[in-house]
């Protein structure tokens, strides 16, 4: 059996307001990292989600889509008497607008003494992201113990940056994230981010900074502008393609998750980020999180043209 990328974080499930029908809300799902886990595994990589959901309606929703999507759920909890988090999205003049309701969640009462050692350290890869980190001090700790135990043991970890700042002051983010990074091996920061939490503003300065912990990758999203990879050795812009674009939400997990798979099946960080940057731009065709990611025969029949 292949081995599986591992992802931790919290998944949720969303309402969307409709627009044509103000009153009415469309059920989908969120969560950086469950995101991530499904754009991997609809690029064909054996993937796996680490976390808890509560024994709830919810939760059984979360677990049903996993399995949908070929992404084991053995190493979900599913936690007696705790709530899975929700999130609703409404629409107004000035955009949309983004309502949680996941405190005290099960996943944000994840232990690190719940983690699974033995899948950690056979991993293909680890991944999470700040927001893994962000939901609780527990989760949070949890969370450097998983990137701990995969460092020692070979496996390498990816880290997205995204900051949350309703989730935690920057003071604790920034202490926490910088943990994060020493025990990081490659790193797909966004601009405003790591701009925050580094205090930095000049891209090469960010990337400077974020090898300087030992950081052996660096896919820097960029947007509509692409990427920017950066290795100790060399740094290379690498375009993006061009789409009309209608939905950009869960664009940078599709990237991560896609060029996670890429660079796990053994291609070289430029290809890899050139593959995914197609694949990010498929998934802003569509509307939601989950629903748009492409295939890996969608993203491979764009780049044959």
């Amino acid at each position: 059996m292949s081995k599986q990328i591992l992802a931790y974080g919290e998944a949720m499930v969303e309402f969307n307001q409709s627009i044509a029908a103000p009153r009415n809300y469309l059920q989908g799902y969120g969560g950086d990292t469950s995101n991530f886990a499904i754009a991997a595994a609809r690029q064909g990589a054996a993937t796996a989600y680490l976390s808890a959901v509560g024994d709830d309606h919810f939760g059984s929703d979360l677990l049903a889509l996993w399995q949908q999507e070929g992404v084991s759920v053995e190493h979900v909890t599913v936690t007696p008497g705790e709530a899975t988090g929700i999130y609703f999205v409404t629409h107004d003049d000035a955009g949309h607008h983004f309502h949680y309701r996941r405190a005290g969640s099960a996943a944000s009462r994840y232990q690190a003494s719940q983690l699974p050692l033995q899948a950690i350290a056979g991993a293909a890869a680890l991944h999470l992201s700040g927001i893994s980190l962000a939901i609780s001090d527990s989760a949070c700790d949890a969370g450097l113990a998983a990137m701990a135990h995969a460092r020692r043991h070979g496996v390498p970890t990816s880290l997205d940056t995204n900051l949350r700042l309703r989730l935690w002051p920057l003071e604790r983010a920034r202490e926490k994230m910088e943990q994060a990074f020493r025990l990081c091996d490659i790193c797909l920061p966004s601009w405003e981010d790591v701009a925050q939490l580094t205090g930095l503003e000049e891209r090469d300065a960010i990337v400077d900074r974020l090898l300087s912990y030992g950081i052996k990758l660096v896919a820097f999203k960029l947007g509509q502008e692409g990427c920017y990879v950066a290795t100790p050795q060399e740094r290379r812009m690498v375009a993006p393609h061009p789409v009309q674009a209608l939905d950009a939400t869960g664009a940078g997990d599709c990237f991560g998750g896609a060029f996670m798979a890429e660079l796990t099946a053994g291609r070289d960080p430029f290809s890899a980020a050139r593959y995914a940057n197609v694949a990010a731009a498929l998934s802003t065709t569509g509307y939601g999180a989950v629903e748009p990611i492409p295939t890996r025969q969608q993203v491979e029949a764009l780049l044959a043209r």
